[in-house]
C-alpha cells in the first residue's frame, strides 16, 4: 500500500540545462509538498547520481547540449536490473513524445507546462513507481521464504536439494565428488522442553551460525526443520576430508553456548554419504546420509558414520 506520505516523501531528480526552468520546477514541486527533490543541468551527471541515491522519479529533458535526454534513457538503461525507468521526459517537440515513450520513459510533460497538470502526472507516476517497487520487494520477500528457513536464515530442503543437484551436475562435469552430511542435535527436545521455545530457536540460530563458520564459502548449509540441518560439501577429495570436517563439525556445536545469561550444552550426531559411492541424484544422497545419522546415534551419539556403499565402487583415496 502506497501512501500520500510515501508519495511526497519520494526522491525526484529534476534534468533540464537551463537552469531557470530546473529551479522552477525544483521550486514548483517543493511548493507542492513534495520533500525530497534535487535538480541538474548537467546530462552527463545523471547516471552517477543515480546510481548513487536511487530516485524514484526522474524529469528529464530530451533536448540538451552534449548529451541528449534519449542518450541518458539509454546509460540508465543499463543499470536498471528490471528495466523499469522512473524516468518522465520533458519536451517542448511534439514528435519526440512518442519517441520519448519508445526509449523507456513512462510519460511526459510537454513545455511549456501546465503547472497542474505537470503535478497530476508527476503524482500518478511517483504512485505507479512506489507500487512497482513494492511488488517487486513483496515478490522478493516471497521468493526469500520459499527457499530459507525464517529462523536461521539458512537454506530450506527445496534449495539444499537443488545446490547438491547443482554441485552434482558440476561433479559428474569434473569427474569428482561431493558429499552430504546430515546431522540433528542430541537431546534437542529436553533443551526445549525445560527451558522453552525461546532458549531453543535462539540455541538453533546459534548452531547454525557455528556450522556455516566451520565450511567453506562454496559449501552449502541449510536447516530441514526442527533441529535437523544438512549440509552439502562441493568438490571433495576423498572420504579422509569429509570425516575431518564432520568432526570439526561435531566439536564445532558441542562447545557451550551462552543463552539469557545461562550456559547451554548440546552434542551433535551426523551421517554422511558421498557421489558417487552412496547414490547419484539428491533425494538418494539425504536419505543415505539421514540412515547414516541414525547409526551414529544408535553407536551412541555424538559422533558421525559414513553411509554403508551399495553396491557401487568406494569412492577412491588419493
Amino acid at each position: 500500500m502506497v501512501t500520500p506520505a510515501d508519495i511526497f516523501n519520494g526522491k525526484i531528480l529534476v534534468v533540464d540545462d537551463h537552469e531557470a526552468t530546473a529551479r522552477r520546477i525544483k521550486e514548483m514541486l517543493q511548493d507542492a509538498g513534495y520533500t525530497a527533490v534535487t535538480s541538474t543541468t548537467d546530462a552527463c551527471a545523471v547516471r552517477e547520481l543515480h546510481e548513487k541515491n536511487r530516485y524514484d522519479l526522474i524529469l528529464l529533458d530530451l533536448q540538451m547540449p552534449g548529451k541528449s535526454g534519449f542518450r541518458v534513457m539509454q546509460e540508465l538503461s543499463a543499470i536498471e536490473a528490471d528495466a523499469y525507468l522512473p524516468v518522465l521526459a520533458l519536451t517542448a517537440e511534439p514528435a519526440f513524445k512518442l519517441f520519448a515513450l519508445k526509449a523507456g520513459a513512462k510519460d511526459f510533460i510537454a513545455k511549456p507546462f501546465d503547472p497542474e497538470e505537470a503535478l497530476t502526472r508527476i503524482r500518478n507516476m511517483l504512485e505507479v513507481r512506489l507500487l512497482h517497487d513494492a511488488v517487486r520487494d513483496n515478490a522478493k520477500a516471497l521468493e526469500s521464504m520459499a527457499l530459507y528457513d525464517p529462523l536461521t536464515g539458512l537454506a530450506n530442503r527445496r534449495l539444499l536439494t537443488e545446490r547438491i543437484s547443482a554441485a552434482l551436475a558440476n561433479a559428474r562435469r569434473n569427474n569428482s565428488a561431493i558429499a552430504v552430511v546430515y546431522l540433528d542435535l542430541d537431546g534437542f527436545k529436553e533443551i526445549n522442553d525445560s527451558l522453552g521455545h525461546g532458549v531453543g530457536d535462539a540455541l538453533l540460530k546459534m548452531v547454525a551460525g557455528r556450522l556455516t563458520a566451520a565450511v567453506r564459502e562454496v559449501d552449502t548449509v541449510g536447516r530441514l526443520g526442527g533441529d535437523e540441518f544438512l549440509i552439502a560439501l562441493s568438490s571433495v577429495s576423498h572420504a579422509h576430508d569429509v570425516a575431518t570436517v564432520a568432526a570439526k563439525l561435531i566439536e564445532s556445536v558441542s562447545m557451550p553456548y551462552l543463552i539469557e545469561n545461562r550456559t547451554v550444552s548440546v552434542t551433535t550426531s551426523a551421517g554422511i554419504s558421498i557421489y558417487p559411492t552412496h547414490g547419484a541424484d539428491a533425494d538418494t544422497l539425504m536419505k543415505r546420509a539421514d540412515t547414516a545419522l541414525y547409526a551414529a546415534k544408535h553407536a551412541g551419539k555424538n559422533a558421525f558414520r559414513i553411509a554403508e556403499p551399495p553396491d557401487a565402487q568406494p569412492l577412491a583415496h588419493h
